[in-house]
């Protein structure tokens, strides 16, 4: 367990204990073992997804209200630093795109009636949600976005297609941004829209294959003549990107979060690894610059999990920590793929057999320093900053 290698951040509670022996045993007892075939069929399924909503997972920092937890940044690290644990970064995404990345849309800026009309079923697991901002030629840049949604009566019609999108083939509720005012500057004519799965022109294009994340279902998503209730704008017309801006920072904590859980397994795989395989006359773990290099690992993943833990405090107590959260999600990012490559490379050539753990987590890895806003774009923000 990485609690036996990596000592509690200062920040976390009894509470936050609590919680994350919770997520541990959960995974331990409902994700590890069954995570493989979640690998070959491509998503995860929906029964243990609301098996998460029935034990409040799902909705940590949601409204009580509602059946939510009404915690903070805290509980998002928490939870994807467990997510994360797994070794399964398909089902890290899964979860955390439903509960930190999409859902979050409905919760800041839904009205009562939607909130009403969705949420319970969101936060129990019934209902899992995706978010489509990205598009074939907008990513990280968001207000050169081309879907569009056009006004027509007491409807809005989009036209477009997301790229990239967790949760895209088997979600059940969309949260959609498409340029409402094509006139004005373009951080000032996007919104938000709340679209539901079967909603006539609205369709999976294509289920994408990816090079990592393979239990994740991912889907390019096209919206064609696709008319979307007035009632389902998701916050107020042409204050989209301020929505989806102001998420980003939740978002960036969960990824550092997974990536620091991922972290954490890799070297325990690795540490057990490396104190089993003989050659040489001796165990690898004998050798001092295999020894050492696992040290460095493993101080920059104790660095890089307490700044993370500063920075959700830091938002916690609302503060502006956006310069915090763009350091913690480079480089956390980065330390993951730094320590993937190190624990591939001492498993020598089980290291690349997929019955490896190692191999897989490697693979997961490589998104970490694209998604959410890639390690460039954060540097950028933090320059900014400085």
């Amino acid at each position: 367990m990485s609690e036996i290698i990596f000592r509690d951040p200062l920040h976390l509670t009894e509470d936050l204990r609590i919680l994350r022996d919770q997520l541990h045993r959960f995974v331990d007892n409902e994700v590890v073992p069954v995570g493989d075939a979640w690998e070959e069929q491509g998503y995860v399924p929906r029964p243990v997804l609301r098996q998460m909503g029935d034990l409040g997972f799902l909705g940590l920092r949601h409204p009580v209200d509602y059946g939510g937890g009404d915690l903070d940044a805290l509980a998002t690290v928490v939870l994807g630093e467990e997510m994360g644990r797994s070794s399964y970064g398909g089902f890290a995404a899964c979860v955390t795109v439903h509960t930190d990345m999409a859902s979050p849309h409905l919760v800041r800026y839904g009205t009562k009636a939607q909130k009403d009309k969705y949420l319970p079923a969101v936060i129990a697991g019934e209902k899992i949600t995706a978010v489509g901002v990205t598009e074939p030629g907008a990513g990280s840049d968001v207000a050169n976005m081309r879907t569009r949604a056009v006004r027509d009566g007491d409807h809005y019609v989009l036209n477009g297609a997301k790229m990239y999108i967790t949760n895209g083939v088997y979600g059940d509720l969309f949260f959609i941004a498409a340029r409402t005012d094509a006139e004005v500057k373009p951080s000032r004519g996007i919104s938000m829209f709340i679209v539901e799965k079967g909603t006539p022109g609205f369709s999976v294009g294509r289920e994408l294959k990816k090079h990592g994340w393979l239990s994740s279902d991912t889907a390019e998503l096209v919206f064609e003549d696709c008319r979307v209730p007035a009632e389902n704008l998701l916050g107020e017309e042409n204050r989209g990107f301020y929505s989806i801006m102001g998420n980003f920072q939740t978002e960036r904590l969960s990824l550092a979060g997974q990536a620091l859980g991922a972290s954490m397994r890799a070297i325990e795989i690795t540490l057990d690894w490396l104190k089993a395989r003989k050659a040489f006359g001796g165990a690898l773990w004998d050798n001092p610059a295999i020894r050492q290099r696992m040290a460095m690992a493993a101080a920059k993943v104790e660095a890089a999990r307490q700044m993370t833990y500063h920075a959700a405090w830091l938002d916690a107590n609302g503060e502006d920590a956006v310069r915090e959260i763009s350091m913690v999600k480079a480089y956390s990012a980065e330390t993951c793929s730094q320590v993937m490559y190190d624990c591939l490379q001492f498993h020598g050539g089980m290291g690349i057999m997929r019955e490896c753990a190692i191999e897989r987590m490697t693979r997961d890895s490589r998104v970490n320093p694209i998604g959410g806003g890639a390690t460039e774009v954060m540097l950028e923000e933090v320059a900014k900053r400085l």
